[in-house]
């Protein structure tokens, strides 16, 4: 009985040892969710925080978070009080921690000096990286790159034609010229009556 469940529990810590090893192999790469106007660089981003205006974009649903009235509300597009926020220019912060805005107060300290950023920060919609292009609205969404094909040797390939005896067997075509076909027959004698009289 000792044996059956000692052999019970090492079934189960490797069984659950597996699973822990999947889970780390297992990379969450989300590129393809991440918007058009997101900074480049990242395969995985869970939100972005806009310092400009004090707000989030959670990638995942898409969908942006903002505080009103003293609470956070989710939504799919920004209230009309951000009517002149530029995505595309905006500099946004990666955040990859679960419901940072609820942890506000830390982001604003920390990137208090991004508010209105004057500096450049490159988007997926402007990048040619081809990673990029599975994000739909990416000018080249869904194309595949060309590859380049290189060559290993540059010395000209001989093309080997074999001539393929067939009987003479037209398979219900007519015949011309009794069978013969119209070349002369080929012996080392001169001449073109070729031994025939």
């Amino acid at each position: 009985m000792k044996k059956l469940i000692l052999f019970a529990a090492v079934l189960m810590v490797s069984l659950f040892g597996i699973n822990n090893a999947k889970a780390q192999v297992s990379l969450n790469i989300n590129i393809g969710s991440q918007p058009v106007w997101g900074p480049t660089g990242y395969d995985h981003v869970d939100y972005y925080y806009f310092p400009d205006i004090d707000a989030y974009y959670y990638v995942p649903s898409g969908q942006y978070i903002y505080a009103n009235g003293g609470r956070w509300v989710w939504a799919n597009s920004l209230p009309a009080q951000y009517g002149n926020f530029d995505l595309y220019r905006a500099y946004k912060v990666v955040i990859n921690e679960p419901k940072p805005y609820l942890r506000n107060n830390i982001y604003v300290t920390r990137y208090r000096k991004y508010k209105n950023y004057g500096g450049h920060q490159t988007i997926i919609r402007d990048s040619r990286d081809t990673k990029y292009f599975v994000v739909k609205g990416h000018p080249k969404y869904n194309q595949r790159p060309v590859r380049n094909v290189s060559v290993i040797n540059s010395r000209p390939t001989r093309i080997v034609q074999k001539n393929v005896t067939r009987p003479a067997q037209n398979n219900g075509r007519p015949q011309f010229n009794n069978g013969h076909d119209n070349r002369p027959e080929r012996d080392n004698r001169k001449g073109r009556d070729h031994g025939r009289h």
